[in-house]
């Protein structure tokens, strides 16, 4: 599946450790904001409330319909609404459970990080780290040029040469600055786009109501492709654990993060169901006419030209939201590792103005403006590649902390015991192994560089942090108050 047409589907000193006040179970025992660009979490006017938090969950996973044509295209109408009615069930939600219970009970930033090296070790935690990063960064890195895309077909001018390199600079650099001023600030951005963006489908889905004919929708490909028709699943709807990397970031996460990442899966999966219903529904196009970007062809088809221009502008919007959702989980990643003493202390500092982490934000961008104008299409596939392999120790730490800790404190505790847990993870688990399976050689053989890789960072990591050449942060141990003496069973702290 080809990245560029496919809208998935991106310093000052640190502080000293010091615990946090008793009575809250859960933080990192790292010090919070104060002047001067220090290490810690956000200030209070940078936290990330519910609304806003839903849309950037939205826009880490789907960001509207953008890149669901090819499902109609390599299976036709009926395995294309049947998969992403079902698909949410055994991926969308069994992710999002996972995450939710992880991330109220460990909300500091690095998300999965924190979660595999608290059960596996530092080691493991930092590879987890190396190779989510790998994807976030691939990820990220699509979206300037996938708007540079649709733009140039209202402005040729930056279809290639100077213009283009200078479109997708521009991109980047502002959209990284947005980063800079504060989550608050991408949050409230990101409720603004998700709207402008999704209202044409929602108006394509009212305009196409008289015109569906339900008999279009049990219409099947001839030929099927059915390695194109899963990857395009995979890709339009994972991620879902990716907004944990700025659980530090969460007000009241115990209480915002289920609803959040509960709201956003029921928008995110109506996102994609509704247009699609709508555009097989109310069309005779044949399923090879649905490639990438067909959506607005079909709207201009129900409603006329302005719709489709509409829904091209909302693709642009749509780009922008998943760059900087994307941008930012992959910053504060870097956060998380430095927080828990896998990367130099310099990745958490934090800006003085906006307490925002500076060098893990300008890092990301540069390197997201780096990968922009490579090809991506062997990347993205070892980019899926690394994220199944990130997701199969995400669940494995997720059982393993039931029975290593059973006593830690859950503010949100997915409602079942420890063999149940395991069942939640089981048929999300065997669609990553086929994943897996399905890879070719290139694959294999990349990924496993990306692997050796990240087992050099954390070797030279150490040497580094031995030597003192590197200022490092983050304690070791009692990282959670709240899993002091949960090894014992003992409850964590109230």
């Amino acid at each position: 599946m080809e990245i560029r047409a496919s809208p998935v589907h991106s310093p000052a000193p640190p502080a000293k450790s010091q615990d946090l006040v008793a009575g809250d179970p859960a933080h990192l025992a790292i010090t919070a904001v104060v002047d001067g660009g220090r290490t810690g979490h956000a200030k209070g006017r940078n936290k990330l409330t519910l609304f806003p938090l839903i849309f950037l969950i939205f826009f880490e996973v789907a960001g509207g319909p953008y890149g669901a044509e090819p499902a109609v295209q390599a299976a036709g109408p009926l395995f294309a609404l049947l998969g992403f009615l079902v698909f949410p069930f055994i991926w969308a939600v069994p992710e999002s459970l996972v995450t939710a219970e992880m991330a109220t009970a460990m909300p500091g930033n690095g998300g999965y990080v924190v979660w595999v090296d608290r059960a596996f070790g530092p080691l493991a935690g930092s590879l987890m780290g190396t190779l989510k990063y790998v994807c976030g960064t691939v990820t990220t890195a699509a979206f300037p040029a996938l708007c540079s895309d649709y733009v140039e077909r209202v402005a040729p001018a930056i279809s290639d040469g100077g213009a283009r390199v200078a479109a997708i600079v521009a991109f980047n650099v502002v959209l990284s600055f947005l980063n800079y001023t504060g989550l608050s600030v991408v949050g409230w951005t990101a409720v603004a786009l998700g709207l402008a963006s999704l209202s044409p489908f929602f108006v394509m889905f009212g305009a196409a109501l008289p015109k569906i004919r339900p008999r279009r929708w049990a219409v099947t490909a001839g030929e099927k492709d059915w390695k194109l028709f899963l990857n395009t699943l995979f890709w339009n709807l994972n991620y879902w654990d990716s907004v944990s990397t700025m659980a530090g970031e969460v007000e009241r996460p115990a209480k915002t993060f289920p609803v959040a990442l509960l709201s956003a899966v029921c928008m995110a999966s109506l996102g994609y169901l509704l247009p699609l219903m709508a555009g097989t529904g109310a069309t005779e196009a044949p399923p090879e006419a649905w490639g990438n970007g067909y959506f607005a062809e079909a709207a201009g088809l129900i409603a006329g030209k302005w719709l489709k221009y509409w829904i091209e502008v909302g693709a642009v919007l749509s780009s922008i939201g998943l760059y900087s959702a994307a941008l930012s989980s992959a910053a504060y990643l870097l956060v998380g590792m430095a927080d828990l003493g896998l990367l130099p202390s310099l990745f958490a500092a934090r800006a003085a103005v906006f307490g925002t982490p500076w060098a893990s934000i300008a890092v990301t961008g540069a390197i997201a403006l780096g990968m922009s104008f490579s090809s991506f299409n062997t990347v993205v596939a070892v980019a899926n590649f690394l994220y199944s392999l990130g997701m199969l120790l995400e669940f494995a730490a997720f059982v393993w902390l039931r029975v290593k800790l059973p006593g830690m404190a859950r503010p949100y505790r997915v409602p079942a015991g420890t063999a149940g847990a395991a069942a939640v993870c089981g048929v999300p688990s065997a669609f990553l192994v086929l994943v897996v399976a399905f890879a070719g050689w290139k694959v294999y053989v990349t990924s496993a560089a990306f692997a050796v890789a990240g087992f050099v960072v954390y070797c030279v990591m150490a040497v580094c942090k031995a030597r003192g050449c590197l200022k490092f942060g983050g304690a070791r141990e009692g990282e959670f108050e709240g899993c002091r003496g949960c090894e014992g069973g003992e409850a964590g702290a109230p």
